[in-house]
């Protein structure tokens, strides 16, 4: 499908077809497509400036660390570097955590914890670390192996520690709310507290995949906030460019990156890491989303579509799970709700919600791994209203029912 223009929470296909974005692409739009000002914004940066080498500051380099430091992360002594997505984020705050312990005396801490259900991006560090079996298929012979726990029992890290030994591990990382393998699960109360309390009793630095849940989907600033924790290291993506342009970033407290900057030991750059028309496009970005209170309205048009979803599906009989945060909202798809029975894999069935929605002009995002195997996620710009959610909701339903009854 060609797509030409888009508008608002609208894209619009080649000959006029208007698709309603209730993803926001892969929950990546937040402050609505086509806003002019960007357009002006990415015009001025360009007529500044192109390509500047990462080691060198540029003027919007500058203002995205102070914006973000300020007003997104837990303290503004933090420390802000940028990449170009979100991938490319989970992999440096992986070698972040890595050369902190070495700088510190402590190379055999190399082992990431990673969860049974997680998925933390495509390079091969990211794969690694996470457990999303259809896209590491075909991979597993060039990944390193590196330890899971459960995704909602926090008591088994202090096991998978134990068992390896908390001197070989350096770093756990997890998603607030887990988006592409579980299609927007939450894990149980006081999940998050009790990681948190484990991985500082041995000295193991928590790493918090906020590429989706990070700068106001849940929302909260950042996602940790709406779990009510605080990670050592944020890797987080998606949101900060709103979908205008690449970017990504590595935010970590001081005392975590002061001993790396103390030895000889390099955390190389990406090539285009803070390219300077990516800096002065996300800095706007975060502008509108402070300026237009975009943040409180993620939470209180995430409380509408979870009220929707609710009416529409609490009783459906191939929806076993409805689940999310703010405007990041999911439901768990089974063939028989009653008995948890899943479809078969191979009748992809997520998939085909996703096309039949797509045909009635809804485009919702397709997830989940694992035993969370087949799930739909909502996550439209924060500036949807309620005629919006009551369309994408109607839509899904519909598709739901059609792709079942095709399958008897």
């Amino acid at each position: 499908m060609l797509i030409t223009s888009s508008e608002g929470v609208w894209l619009e296909a080649a000959g006029g077809r208007r698709i309603l974005d209730a993803g926001g692409g892969a929950i990546v739009t937040n402050i609505g497509h086509g806003r002019p000002e960007i357009a002006e914004v990415a015009a001025h940066a360009l007529r500044r400036l192109d390509y500047v080498v990462p080691i060198f500051a540029t003027e919007s380099r500058v203002a995205l660390v102070n914006e973000v430091a300020d007003n997104w992360l837990p303290d503004p002594s933090w420390r802000c570097v940028f990449v170009s997505g979100g991938s490319e984020s989970v992999d440096a705050a992986i070698r972040v955590a890595q050369l902190h312990h070495v700088a510190c005396g402590r190379p055999e801490r190399h082992k990431v914890i990673g969860r049974d259900v997680s998925y933390h991006g495509a390079t091969i560090g990211a794969l690694a670390v996470g457990s999303h079996d259809r896209r590491r298929k075909g991979l597993e012979s060039a990944l390193p192996v590196m330890p899971k726990t459960s995704h909602y029992d926090p008591e088994q890290l202090e096991k998978v520690i134990e068992i390896e030994g908390p001197h070989t591990i350096s770093a756990f990382i997890g998603e607030p709310v887990i988006g592409a393998a579980a299609g927007a699960y939450v894990p149980p109360d006081g999940y998050w507290s009790q990681i948190s309390e484990i991985c500082a009793r041995h000295g193991i630095l928590l790493i918090a995949d906020e590429v989706m849940t990070g700068f106001g989907r849940l929302g909260s600033v950042m996602g940790h906030r709406a779990l009510d924790f605080t990670p050592d290291i944020i890797a987080a993506g998606k949101g900060l460019g709103g979908g205008y342009v690449p970017i990504g970033g590595v935010y970590t407290r001081a005392d975590v990156v002061e001993p790396i900057g103390a030895t000889d030991l390099a955390l190389m750059f990406y090539t285009f890491a803070g390219h300077d028309l990516s800096c002065a496009v996300a800095m706007k970005v975060l502008e509108i989303l402070r300026d237009e209170n975009l943040v409180e309205r993620a939470a209180q048009m995430g409380a509408v579509l979870r009220n929707r979803l609710d009416e529409e599906f609490r009783d459906h009989p191939n929806v076993e799970d409805i689940r999310g945060r703010g405007l990041l909202q999911g439901l768990g798809l089974v063939a028989d709700r009653d008995t948890g029975e899943p479809f078969p894999r191979s009748a992809a069935f997520a998939d085909n919600v996703t096309s039949a929605a797509l045909e009635d002009g809804v485009w919702v995002y397709p997830s989940g791994s694992g035993v969370f195997d087949d799930a739909i996620m909502f996550g439209p710009p924060f500036v949807v209203d309620e005629d919006h959610i009551d369309q994408m909701v109607t839509i899904a339903r519909k598709a739901i029912d059609v792709t079942a009854a095709n399958l008897t």
